[in-house]
């Protein structure tokens, strides 16, 4: 029998629900603006903090306040403390270097340089098509000035940006070798950075050592590629050793003949979405492969060699790898600085991540041996094997 309910207790009812709800509102809604107020209230604790440092060095610094540079050391210090090595703020001059960098031509010397521990500056290596070869630079050289700064004096870093400039300008270097100085003059060109080099081993072996992915990679990359499979290479090994990675779109490119048609890796984000960032048409080259990592392959190359392992069953050679496992986006502001931010965690569409752990090798090997590279010869060997 159907009971029907009075008209008072489904009014009652109504009330009761509107009341149920009105209270779930309200409490989420408080707990929500609680949240927000305490993200304010604890804002407001770190700017006033940072107002009450900023008087109170204004009222008592002996030296004088550079206001650009003082904007650039707090932006600096921010992002500093998210404790990312990979996330940093650039001041303009610092993304111009950036992206000079990463398009593998820069306007310059062509030196790759260190701090020497007599407190100048040491050149670790010179490039192919250097303007200092012509005058007889060497690796080891010993740079005590540029123009009229004393390296000493101004430190490492202004040292070396002192050596940076427009084309067809000069510089001098004074240059210390075996414990007596003499000055160069040297115009600076634009300078293309080769990142690829290969040769074919025996057996039939093609061997390609990536020293770094910059924009002009791909290009030298698939030349190449093509030069080594042409001449009948049979089976390929990847040279990834000291790589430290560069922008994801060479990385790509250079994956894109060696894979087949499909995703291949993808980054996902803190809101949990995940968006596809490598992707390879059909143009697989179906041949054995393997590939030489170290302690210092880092970033996008830990990726090449990750996607290679998973999906071509590249086997991955040598030692644990970096760990930095994260793709970063870079934002320009209005005067022309930008930060390069932490926004994503790289996967393999095999589901391998490596952020913070790295790559574990399948063959783990080290180099103890200056004089032989056991690495390079275990490469071959597998792939030897495989015949």
């Amino acid at each position: 029998m159907n009971k029907k309910i009075s008209l008072g207790l489904a009014l009652s009812l109504i009330a009761i629900a509107i009341a149920v709800t009105f209270i779930l509102t309200s409490f989420f809604s408080l707990q929500s603006f609680n949240k927000k107020v305490v993200d304010v209230n604890e804002k407001s604790r770190k700017y006033s903090s940072l107002q009450a440092l900023d008087t109170y060095v204004r009222d008592n610094y002996l030296g004088d306040i550079n206001e650009n540079q003082l904007k650039d050391g707090i932006l600096q210090g921010y992002v500093s403390g998210l404790n990312d090595k990979n996330s940093h703020y650039m001041t303009s001059e610092e993304y111009i270097n950036e992206k000079n960098s990463n398009s593998g031509q820069q306007v310059g010397l062509g030196l790759t340089l260190a701090p020497d521990e007599s407190g100048y500056i040491r050149i670790t290596n010179i490039m192919n098509n250097s303007p200092v070869l012509e005058l007889g630079l060497q690796e080891n050289d010993i740079i005590t000035a540029v123009d009229d700064l004393a390296v000493t004096d101004v430190g490492f870093s202004e040292a070396v940006n002192a050596m940076s400039g427009t084309e067809g300008s000069n510089v001098t270097l004074t240059v210390r070798r075996d414990g007596i100085d003499k000055k160069f003059t040297f115009t600076r060109r634009t300078i293309e950075e080769k990142t690829v080099e290969g040769e074919m081993l025996a057996n039939y072996i093609g061997y390609i050592k990536i020293s770094g992915f910059k924009d002009n990679t791909p290009q030298q990359f698939i030349t190449v590629l093509e030069r080594l499979t042409t001449n009948g290479a049979t089976s390929i090994i990847f040279d990834l050793r000291n790589n430290m990675g560069g922008p994801l779109s060479a990385v790509e490119e250079c994956l894109d003949p060696l894979l087949p048609e499909g995703v291949a890796a993808t980054a996902e984000y803190k809101d949990g979405h995940s968006e596809t960032v490598i992707y390879s048409n059909d143009s697989d080259l179906d041949i054995p492969m393997t590939t030489i990592v170290n302690s210092q392959t880092a970033s996008t190359a830990e990726l090449f060699a990750a996607v290679l392992h998973d999906i071509d069953g590249a086997v991955m050679v040598g030692e644990q790898t970096k760990g930095y496992g994260t793709m970063q986006v870079t934002s320009e502001f209005e005067n022309g600085s930008a930060v390069k931010l932490s926004v994503a965690e790289y996967q393999t569409s095999a589901g391998t991540k490596f952020n913070g752990v790295g790559l574990t090798p399948d063959i783990q090997i080290e180099n103890e041996d200056d004089n032989l590279d056991a690495q390079y010869l275990k490469a071959m060997e597998v792939l030897t094997s495989m015949e």
